[in-house]
């Protein structure tokens, strides 16, 4: 039987590891691999070919695709650059009216079937901008089409079946004439009793009108609420509600009724937008700038090999093991994410691969002090020790650095641009998984190693 003691033993985590190492490279690999060889008068000549990801545990779905996700300048595809018309906004307004206008955009672009696209906001001489990203996309006529119409939020009713009426394809819901434009704005509010968070709608007194007589004529029915032909939410009404105000209630976290209320705001506030720049990014370069970055990182890859078996000899081979088992669980966690990979985000993971020895260094460095007054197991253990601090706070000011530069809150003071956070994204992938590789896996191979070459000191 297996106890604590065992799986916490060296020989234990280094046989997890490699099983990890494993299942690693087999998600880095190629959807598909030919493999040939020939030896006297046999020959094998196959291809290889690699599944998606689609695992289902009751409710619990997981599908994932596992091929890289490249960025527009790798794939090629269009750059747009729309400006939104927020003259007709309250001032008070204009911030959620963007949010919201961002939130449509993503959405349809979403619908279109573009893979991995980046929407974002701008703000240039005052001006409030969208920039979509569409990787793939040559031909965007359709999708800057389809972009550039105005929300349309419609509140339905669901269809009644009569007996003996025979079913149909048709949708069961009939629009009312209560629409977006009849919605003042949507809110997000915490219920008094339970403390849960819920949505308010307010609407304008011709709206708080029709609104009336809709959910007069709905109690105890579902009233869809829909945004470019997509269910919102479809809250069920317990009683005609009168006075221009409803709430939406439900199991709602603080994250879900944000979403819902901008989505609805999506609609409330219209906002007209026009194309202002095109750019079509050829492919091409794409190939070109892949097929280079894959050498220079071949090729950096063996010279810090090299400098770490030059430089610490069995203790440098054992890095450079860990250095691989680091690209393996890169490249699978690119790939599971997944993370749009762009040049700058290849700069990134380039940079990220001389950085993964950086603490293996460190602890070398501090073992050659040790290793002349201490046996060498017990110098290992206390250079991996006394290392951890320098290497906690030199990697805690990269990620904090990788932080600013990714802003995943968006701050207006910070920069926005797609490529800076697809290099800070691997950046700080790569510092991670650095720390893991250099002292877990690096430790552990040493504690086996070093054990069995010297079980009979």
């Amino acid at each position: 039987m297996w106890n604590n003691g065992y799986m916490k033993s060296p020989l234990f985590k280094v046989i997890v590891i490699f099983l990890v190492t494993l299942i690693c490279l087999y998600i880095s690999l190629p959807a598909k691999l030919p493999v040939r060889f020939k030896v006297g008068r046999y020959s094998f000549e196959k291809t290889l070919e690699r599944g998606n990801i689609d695992l289902k545990l009751g409710r619990f779905s997981f599908k994932r695709s596992l091929d890289l996700v490249l960025g527009l300048d790798l794939a090629g595809g269009s750059h747009l650059v729309f400006e939104a018309d927020l003259s007709k906004i309250p001032e008070g307004e204009k911030a959620t009216a963007l949010s919201s206008l961002k939130e449509v955009i993503e959405r349809r672009v979403n619908l279109f079937g573009v893979s991995e696209p980046n929407v974002q906001t701008s703000l240039f001489e005052g001006k409030s901008r969208i920039i979509v990203e569409l990787p793939g996309v040559s031909d965007p006529k359709e999708a800057t089409a389809l972009i550039g119409q105005t929300a349309q939020l419609v509140f339905a009713e669901v269809k009644e079946i009569k007996e003996g009426e025979k079913k149909t394809n048709e949708l069961p819901f009939t629009f009312s004439g209560l629409t977006g434009a009849d919605l003042k704005k949507a809110s997000v509010v915490f219920d008094n009793t339970t403390g849960k968070p819920s949505v308010s709608l307010e609407f304008t007194p011709e709206g708080a009108k029709k609104f009336e007589t809709l959910t007069e004529r709905n109690v105890n029915k579902v009233l869809p609420i829909f945004l470019d032909n997509e269910i919102v939410s479809a809250p069920l009404v317990k009683e005609k509600i009168s006075g221009g105000r409803a709430q939406i209630t439900g199991d709602f976290t603080l994250d879900q009724a944000k979403k819902m209320a901008i989505e609805l705001n999506a609609g409330a506030l219209p906002v007209p937008v026009k194309l202002v720049e095109q750019r079509t990014v050829g492919a091409t370069l794409g190939g070109e700038s892949i097929q280079r970055s894959i050498r220079a990182g071949l090729i950096g890859l063996f010279m810090v090999v090299l400098f770490m078996v030059l430089s610490y000899g069995f203790l440098g081979l054992v890095a450079s093991i860990a250095l691989f088992v680091f690209a393996a669980i890169s490249l699978a966690l690119y790939k599971l994410i997944p993370v749009v990979l762009t040049l700058p985000g290849i700069a990134g993971f380039l940079l990220s691969v001389g950085m993964a020895v950086d603490s293996n260094i460190l602890i070398f460095e501090r073992f050659k002090e040790e290793r002349p007054r201490r046996p060498l197991r017990e110098a290992l253990e206390v250079s991996f020790g006394r290392a951890w601090d320098s290497i906690r706070d030199a990697n805690i000011a990269t990620l904090t650095t990788a932080f600013v530069l990714a802003n995943p809150f968006d701050w207006g003071f910070l920069h926005t641009s797609g490529p800076v956070r697809g290099f800070a994204i691997t950046l700080a992938l790569g510092v991670g998984l650095s720390m893991f590789t250099g002292i877990v896996v690096s430790r552990n191979l040493l504690r086996v190693l070093v054990r069995e070459k010297n079980k009979n000191d």
